[in-house]
């Protein structure tokens, strides 16, 4: 595949981020024309990513509904919180990392109450205590996991806490941010009965709106437990089945380039053929940062092939600013940790990039920490 972003006269950064991306040329210029929301076109357009999503997540849209929403990701996942919670009802939000205290946030602000599971961020959930706390507390409605947790890179075991919710007869809520579209999954073998998605991460879109798969029978089932307008989930969702129109202005270009976007996704060969790109490239960063004399933050077994925390260096002359500010002037864009209780950064291997872009940033990174006049043990 050809790099895009090294063509002549193409000057754009290497994003080796969690989102956004590096994009290809051709996701770029899928904007460049002007479409009205109410076009036959676009309400075409818009149908086949329906369409494509529910593919991708391995269910039928006799069963499920796929649904677009304004907004970032954070926005879908609010409008999940928000619109599928009955009142009174108690949600329980496993976390270990920052997004799933995201999650317990939003429900927070919304006055819903939590029932929280946290653990460190370097441990996956314990099976039984999810099982135990479902079976201690029966005012809890549904479940809520981060698939990957963009704060480390570690991957949760949405299958098996799939299996333990629906044993105890509640919903399922996955925050699959950073991992749909680059981790096969199936959404009925994970009874999952709510998932939401961005754009601008695996699919390699642009920012400008977030999906949310839902299990038909979940979302009908919703119905006048919404506590927002704009983020009525089932709303949305009956809007589009109307007439395909959404209810308020949609962001038309940005849906333009997602079109364009799965349409790669399948020419690649689909999630599978993603996910062996984007395992290469892990591969290639991990065993070069450890060339260098970095050290990842998780232990292999718990990291995923999405994102990397690598720890700081014990250098006295290291500092992250520097360090990003001279990689960022070479062309490469990185990430600061979030790590709470350890001094992190993190690289991503996902987006429009591969195994050669990887090595030039190790390079650069070569570069960099000689122009720090910092000497790793490697």
């Amino acid at each position: 595949m050809e790099r895009d972003h090294q063509i002549a006269g193409w000057r754009d950064k290497v994003l080796f981020t969690p989102g956004p991306l590096t994009t290809s040329r051709t996701v770029k210029q899928a904007m460049l024309r002007d479409l009205g929301s109410r076009d036959y076109e676009f309400i075409d357009l818009v149908r086949d990513i329906r369409r494509r999503l529910l593919e991708l997540g391995g269910v039928a849209e006799s069963d499920h509904a796929a649904i677009i929403m304004q907004g970032s990701g954070t926005f879908g996942i609010e409008a999940v919180v928000s619109s599928t919670m009955p009142p009174a009802a108690k949600l329980l939000v496993i976390i270990n990392g920052a997004y799933g205290r995201r999650i317990a946030k939003i429900a927070s602000v919304l006055k819903i109450e939590t029932v929280l599971l946290d653990y460190p961020e370097d441990s996956k959930p314990d099976l039984e205590e999810i099982a135990d706390t479902l079976s201690a507390d029966e005012g809890i409605a549904q479940v809520a996991v981060v698939h990957c947790e963009t704060t480390t890179g570690l991957v949760n075991p949405i299958q098996e806490i799939g299996a333990v919710v629906e044993r105890a007869g509640r919903r399922f809520f996955v925050d699959a941010m950073s991992s749909f579209g680059a981790i096969p999954l199936n959404l009925a073998e994970c009874r999952i009965d709510y998932l939401v998605s961005s754009v601008n991460k695996c699919i390699e879109g642009v920012p400008g709106f977030s999906i949310a798969l839902a299990r038909k029978e979940a979302l009908l089932s919703s119905e006048g437990y919404a506590r927002s307008l704009s983020l009525d989930l089932l709303a949305q969702w009956k809007g589009l089945e109307a007439n395909g129109q959404f209810r308020f202005t949609p962001p038309v270009h940005a849906l333009m380039a997602f079109h364009q976007a799965l349409i790669e996704l399948e020419e690649e060969g689909g999630v599978e053929a993603r996910a062996a790109r984007y395992r290469d490239n892990h591969r290639a960063l991990v065993a070069g940062m450890r060339a260098i004399g970095f050290q990842e933050y998780l232990r292999p077994e718990d990291q995923g092939y999405i994102i990397t925390s690598f720890r700081y260096p014990s250098h006295p002359r290291f500092t992250f600013e520097e360090f990003y500010r001279l990689l960022n002037e070479k062309g490469y864009a990185i990430y600061p940790g979030k790590v709470s209780k350890a001094d992190c950064f993190r690289i991503g291997s996902i987006g429009r990039i591969f195994q050669a872009d990887v090595r030039d940033l190790l390079a650069a990174i070569r570069d960099t920490l000689d122009e720090m006049d910092i000497q790793m043990n490697s």
